[in-house]
């Protein structure tokens, strides 16, 4: 019964989506088809809507339609500007100076909307020009904005990791955003490199040298943007406020300042609040679906059995880490990221908590595993708003993406390898 239940789950779930059924519906219809080979149909309809009702009965959930509407208001109050001005005077001569701008810029509005999705829009849309204008390959430009939006999912604030939290089952959310940073600016670096060599190898220009006085003036004028992460972290840290606190704070902020800078009209708000609710009902639809799953599979007991079939194979943790990881970077490719978290931390996280592994540090490594896959075919979302950004193609874009794949991969490698990376903040802090 249980290979029944499997292949049920594992081949109606993938004949949705061949149909082009949506990844929430997919997950909701294979979860009742799986429970009616054990259940009569009404009781298993009837236990899939509990579970996705019970699913998303989660206080801690309340901070992600706030963390989105905050970094939608970020994004359209001119916030963004003032940071890429900011992470420009940084870079100075570097090789490929605007490329640098685009990595700095998106892990600075990653840290303070926590949204790919908004630092790859803010970011392609204002830099891609510009980039076009300095003599910088349009595909290059997009392959940048591309992969260091992700860095906005690990660097908190994050509604992945508040997802995680939730999905294993009460992970701490103030240790795995302290944890986000260091792993956050080790993709950030790597990306950095990657670009400066193939800036070398293109022979493309540097930034203009900034002045000492440039970088105070454009420091100044981020400041109220960047004191939103004293306030939301810092917060969270000194034990002032929850996440969830944090997340309505964190609008507040975002509007007062957005007001202030004039650039967010009174008139304008209501499609920035219609614009993050329906965001937030494609999120949580998602969360929900998956929940039934993880239930789902939790009562035929699969992920038991997968974990048994790992745990058989080797003892190792590390090459029962890699297979996990090469099983979550296939799935990335095919599966967007909150579903995935959702439905695999259930299956892996018992298997690595058994042979030693930190539950923070496998919620960063997992994260950062699927932030691959959104910028990868087929359904990788960064990955399509990177190129419609930046109106080119796909085809266009995915040689010169490979690189920043490998600085994202040895970066995952890194963290895999060396766990102090994501777990010396959470211990220095106490948290």
């Amino acid at each position: 019964m249980e290979t029944l239940s499997i292949l049920v789950l594992v081949i109606s779930f993938l004949v949705f989506l061949g149909l082009g059924v949506p990844v929430a519906w997919s997950l909701g219809l294979s979860s009742l088809l799986t429970l009616m080979v054990t259940v009569a149909t009404v009781p298993a309809w009837t236990t899939i809507a509990q579970r996705m009702g019970t699913g998303l009965d989660s206080f801690s959930l309340l901070a992600i339609p706030f963390f989105i509407l905050a970094g939608e208001l970020m994004n359209r109050g001119g916030i963004a500007n003032r940071l890429i001005e900011f992470a420009k005077a940084l870079t100075g001569r570097l090789p490929g100076g605007l490329l640098h701008v685009n990595v700095i810029a998106a892990m600075l509005m990653g840290a303070i909307a926590g949204s790919a999705v908004a630092a790859a829009s803010s970011m392609g849309g204002i830099l891609g020009k510009r980039m076009e204008k300095e003599g910088y390959p349009k595909e290059l430009g997009a392959a940048v904005n591309i992969t260091s939006s992700t860095t906005g999912l690990i660097i908190p604030p994050s509604n992945v990791l508040i997802v995680y939290s939730l999905a294993s089952g009460g992970v701490s959310v103030a240790a795995l955003f302290v944890a986000g940073y260091l792993p956050g600016l080790l993709v950030g670096l790597l990306l950095m490199i990657t670009a400066a060599v193939m800036v070398k190898i293109k022979k493309l220009p540097s930034g203009e040298r900034s002045s000492i006085g440039l970088v105070l003036k454009t420091f100044w004028r981020a400041i109220p943007s960047l004191f939103l992460l004293i306030v939301v972290i810092g917060g969270i840290i000194a034990g002032v406020f929850t996440a969830t606190e944090a997340s309505a704070i964190a609008v507040l902020y975002a509007l007062g300042l957005s007001l202030i800078y004039r650039e967010l009209k009174v008139n304008e708000l209501p499609s920035v609040l219609l614009k993050s609710a329906e965001t937030t009902a494609v999120v949580m639809l998602l969360i929900a679906t998956s929940m039934a799953m993880s239930w789902v599979m939790s009562a035929e007991e699969i992920p038991q059995s997968i974990s048994n079939s790992l745990l058989s194979l080797s003892d190792n943790i590390f090459v029962i880490l890699i297979m996990i990881n090469l099983i979550l970077l296939f799935v990335g490719v095919f599966m967007d990221m909150t579903p995935a978290v959702l439905i695999f931390t259930p299956i892996f996280l018992p298997v690595v908590t058994a042979l030693g592994v930190d539950p923070v540090h496998f919620g960063i490594m997992m994260v950062l595993n699927l932030c691959i896959g959104l910028c990868t075919p087929p359904v990788g979302s960064i990955l399509f708003i990177g190129v419609g950004v930046a109106q080119t193609s796909i085809q266009k874009v995915l040689k010169p993406l490979l690189p920043f794949f490998f600085a994202m991969i040895l970066a995952l490698i890194l963290i895999m390898l060396f766990p102090e990376i994501s777990l010396w903040l959470p211990r220095f802090f106490g948290v």
